[in-house]
């Protein structure tokens, strides 16, 4: 039986077992119930989602068929544009005014058919791993990561089966592991970006955030769909998605960025090594000492970029950004030229070390632990490990960011709990281009294990309310 929720939504849909609106009706009414605790949302168009899901009803019995996503609610991560409603970064220092036009990803999926319900609870200005007030599903103790905190829990709460995420140094990935669900970066440019607030234009990526790998790969679909600078189309959700893995590669990277990691996460992430390996993947261990140098290379990049775009809000208000962001913003203006230029050299050795890798090694993925380290609780600001303690922003985007230097298409997929039962997720990487490769190997991954069959301490109770309808 398939994996995709949004397989088993469009089925009863097309089977009119269920209407679009009353999906739409039973989601907003999930939505608005479950965010007094979860706190996912900012925004919730009760008028505008019922108003699209009657126009697609008709379109529907008409003989008009979107596609995959023709009826299924969408939630938007709040720095990407949509015409009527404000964009606010989930910073103070944002005006409320509506946005003019739909951001390019936004119009790809209207013109796939989905419906979008609301604004997510990003962290401020996508600029770190807490997205507060946002509380992670699993236990309200606990962060949904950043910076598309509120997206992943909305998803991992079952409001909606997909949401549009952000990823800069990792913040699709990171609240997708911690949250228990699966998140892919897709290449670097691969979903347009015009209409979306940026952090760092030459490292931020779109990508979606959904309950599977099938269903981040027909997200990912309808994402790209009509967009001109995809010049590479592939139907992710259809071809090789569930083929063979015996002729894949995969290096597990060890050693610095990934290293040290809790107990926890090396004992899962090494049973899930054993598990690929069971269905004939090739494994090999490789190091990219380059690495080391990847969060100074990330910084370097991030704190002029960011610091140059909100110069206007930092000038006009800065008593309205969070001061750990203001003080990056500043420090990202202040510093010399040279510095930053001395980030972008780097990032083209971390890339070309990555390549290398692939190259010499004769790869098709790279293996990590999405993070190393599962949740962290809500006002907690580092971890322990046997050797050092970190900074739980610097534990959360070593093991990320590297990939976004890089440019790369990274999936996360849940891979085990730890003894809190706070979820912990694995990291698919491929070559430039390479999402089908990491998406085949994922599904297969993800369909023997049952770790997205459990469910969260906060979340629908019974599947979207008609849970018999999607068996």
């Amino acid at each position: 039986m398939t994996s995709s929720l949004i397989k088993k939504m469009s089925r009863a849909i097309r089977d009119q077992t269920v209407s679009t609106q009353e999906l739409i009706l039973e989601t907003l009414e999930s939505a608005k119930k479950l965010n007094r605790d979860l706190r996912a949302f900012e925004l919730i168009d009760e008028a505008g989602a019922l108003e699209t899901a009657s126009i697609l009803d008709r379109e529907l019995a008409t003989g008009i068929d979107r596609g995959p996503l023709h009826g299924i609610p969408v939630a938007v991560k709040d720095i990407i544009d949509v015409a009527g409603w404000p964009t606010r970064c989930g910073s103070q220092a944002y005006k409320t005014t509506p946005a003019t036009r739909d951001a390019k990803v936004i119009t790809n999926l209207k013109s796939a058919g989905a419906v979008l319900i609301g604004k997510t609870v990003p962290h401020e200005l996508a600029c770190g791993v807490y997205s507060q007030p946002t509380r992670n599903p699993w236990n309200p103790d606990y962060v949904p990561g950043g910076s598309s905190g509120g997206s992943a829990a909305a998803v991992a709460a079952g409001i909606v089966p997909m949401a549009v995420g952000s990823d800069t140094g990792g913040s699709i990935r990171i609240p997708a592991s911690v949250c228990g669900i699966a998140g892919i970066k897709p290449t670097f440019n691969r979903v347009s970006c015009s209409g979306v607030e940026p952090l760092s234009w030459s490292l931020d990526h779109i990508g979606p955030i959904a309950t599977s790998v099938e269903d981040c790969a027909i997200s990912l679909n309808s994402m790209l769909e009509e967009n001109s600078s995809s010049t590479h189309h592939f139907d992710y959700s259809n071809n090789n998605l569930s083929g063979a893995i015996q002729d894949i590669r995969i290096g597990i990277l060890r050693g610095e960025p990934v290293d040290p990691m809790l107990p926890e996460i090396e004992t899962a992430f090494m049973d899930a090594v054993k598990q690929l390996r069971s269905r004939g993947a090739k494994i090999a261990e490789v190091t990219i000492p380059e690495l080391r140098h990847t969060i100074a290379a990330e910084f370097a990049i991030i704190g002029p970029e960011a610091g140059y775009y909100h110069k206007q809000r930092l000038i006009d208000h800065p008593e309205k950004i969070d001061p750990d962001i203001r003080a990056l913003l500043v420090s990202g203006l202040l510093l010399p030229t040279s510095q930053y230029i001395r980030g972008l050299q780097a990032r083209t050795i971390i890339a070309n070390s990555i390549q290398r890798c692939f190259n010499d090694n004769h790869l098709d993925i790279l293996l990590t632990p999405t993070l190393p380290a599962t949740a962290a609780r809500v006002k907690q600001t580092e971890f322990e490990y046997e050797d050092r303690t970190e900074a739980v922003t610097i534990s959360y985007v070593r093991t990320t960011a590297p990939f976004n230097l890089a440019g790369l298409p990274a999936l996360s997929v849940p891979c085990g709990f730890d003894k809190n039962n706070i979820p912990i997720g694995i990291q698919f990487v491929g070559k430039p281009m390479g999402e089908a490769v990491i998406l085949r190997v994922g599904y297969v991954y993800e369909s023997i294990t049952s770790w997205r069959d459990q469910k969260p301490m906060i979340a629908k109770p019974d599947s979207f309310g008609i849970s018999q309808l999607l068996m």
